[in-house]
């Protein structure tokens, strides 16, 4: 990864934070007792149950990120991270509440399968892409929609709750939450997911940058002609591609419906889906990358509350300065550009200063 590629994001997300502390100013309020107050939120201070709320924000966006950032590294721009975490949750909250196990089977199956319920749920639109080469931003919108409408109807039927909108509550022994996890965070609901989503940075990150199919994929989204030119099954591998995306999302939907919530609602899809594609985007793809990034807009989302309370500061003003962020990270060739001129214009400063003192040094010399 090259220098600028590194500091690029970095300089994406002081954008982001002068420009709030500019809106803050506008607005009459001020930006050092707002930020302040945003990391005393998030437990960076000392509380150890608010950073127990951030690690269970980022855990999440770790995985959703990690979605997104796969399939953009094999060269394909799945929107359908929402909808395979919803149906991945969707599967689990089943798994937990119609069968009564015990928690070191009920847990490991709730998990698993909320994976392959992504993957299979991501198996329609990279199907299509390889087959048919339809576009998979289209099919993959398509399928979040059709996600949102399977669960408001299969809830009511399958696993219906005492109210029309949710489920019933899971069965306690396939819950992620755990009394050791709890008690280091006093009372927090940060869960066993955060292991899971810490493990799968370290197995993305293995399988695209060490293993021969990681290359293969690579290579099928750089050049796909190429691939198959090379004899690499380039349809399989598109199929593949997508599948791994959309059990990590799956793997993020039982993080948030068995690990943080303990049932689901119907009629929305996990705003989590679409941050990760943000995520992915700062994080330039890369698992480590993702996992900083999700770190940022964990904090930022668990401190934005105690910021409101405590300064009077509005909690919009966090997915301001998220957008800004974004925009900029979005707008890297532009911030590329920038840099690129400054260092330009530093190198002539340079050189005028070197022309100005062998002049010196020539005039004193003919003196």
């Amino acid at each position: 990864m090259s220098k600028n590629k590194v500091v690029i994001p970095l300089l994406a997300v002081l954008l982001g934070f002068i420009f709030g502390a500019i809106v803050m100013l506008i607005t009459g309020h001020n930006p050092i007792e707002a930020y302040s107050a945003l990391l005393k939120g998030a437990g960076f201070y000392g509380n150890v149950k608010r950073l127990g709320d951030t690690l269970l924000n980022t855990t999440t966006l770790i995985l959703t990120g990690l979605s997104i950032a796969f399939a953009f590294r094999t060269g394909l721009f799945n929107i359908g991270a929402t909808g395979q975490m919803l149906m991945g949750g969707f599967i689990a909250v089943l798994i937990g509440a119609k069968l009564p196990l015990p928690s070191y089977i009920h847990v490991p199956l709730a998990v698993v399968s909320a994976a392959v319920a992504g993957a299979c749920w991501a198996f329609v639109p990279g199907l299509l892409k390889a087959k048919f080469r339809i576009h998979e931003v289209v099919t993959t919108i398509m399928m979040n929609y059709i996600a949102m409408w399977s669960v408001y109807y299969f809830v009511p039927v399958l696993i219906p709750g005492n109210f029309n909108t949710e489920s019933r509550p899971i069965f306690q022994t396939a819950s992620l939450r755990t009394e050791w996890l709890s008690a280091i965070f006093k009372g927090s609901y940060v869960n066993t997911g955060l292991f899971i989503a810490l493990f799968c940075v370290i197995l993305v990150w293995w399988i695209l940058e060490k293993t021969t199919f990681g290359y293969e994929l690579k290579s099928v989204g750089f050049n796909i002609h190429a691939s198959k030119y090379a004899g690499m099954k380039v349809n399989r591998n598109l199929i593949l591609s997508m599948m791994i995306s959309g059990a990590l999302a799956g793997l993020a939907g039982a993080t948030f419906y068995i690990g943080y919530a303990n049932n689901i609602k119907i009629g929305t899809l996990p705003s989590q889906g679409f941050d990760g594609i943000a995520v992915a985007l700062l994080g330039l793809n890369n698992p480590f990358g993702v996992l900083m990034a999700a770190l940022l807009f964990g904090f930022m989302n668990a401190g934005r509350l105690f910021m409101q309370s405590a300064t009077n500061v509005p909690n919009e003003l966090v997915p301001i300065i998220i957008a800004i962020i974004i925009f900029f990270a979005a707008t890297s060739l532009m911030l590329q550009i920038w840099m690129e001129r400054a260092e330009k214009l530093l190198k002539k400063n340079e050189g005028w200063m070197e022309r100005a003192e062998k002049l010196l040094k020539k005039n004193e010399g003919d003196k």
